[in-house]
């Protein structure tokens, strides 16, 4: 877990960095079963570039995150696109993960904004590598 200037806090069986080099983030985006991430728009795009549907929960406002709410608005209509899992409360994400878990709903969407994502990404980045699932 990726926690940056947050107290590191988290599940007593997860490794805890403040921060990592991107491109080892990238690699534990494409390794990770599933992706938890602010609404940032860099953040959401690796995560979809590397075929993980984001669970995001927006810094808010109210909470002191963010000087306004634009990764709130960014996430629903991340999420009305059917790209992302968005929590609205943090409150709320444990039950947000059972869920998601019992639908193993893990993929990104398939519309055309999807697909218009992953061609920009794969332009600015390059393409994905097969991973054994899609190597089989």
């Amino acid at each position: 877990m990726q926690h940056g200037h947050s107290s590191r806090i988290g599940p007593a069986n997860a490794t805890l960095v403040d921060f990592m080099p991107f491109e080892d983030m990238v690699d534990a985006i494409r390794e990770a079963r599933a992706v938890i991430t602010h609404a940032g728009v860099g953040s959401v795009m690796v995560a979809l570039a590397n075929g993980k549907r984001p669970i995001v929960v927006p810094r808010r406002r109210a909470f002191h995150e963010a000087v306004d709410d634009h990764q709130f608005q960014l996430g629903r209509r991340f999420a009305a696109e059917d790209l992302v899992t968005f929590v609205e409360s943090p409150s709320s994400l444990g039950e947000v993960i059972l869920e998601r878990s019992r639908t193993r709903r893990g993929e990104p969407g398939s519309n055309a904004l999807a697909a218009e994502l992953r061609h920009v990404l794969t332009i600015m980045i390059g393409p994905r590598p097969p991973t054994a699932a899609r190597e089989r």
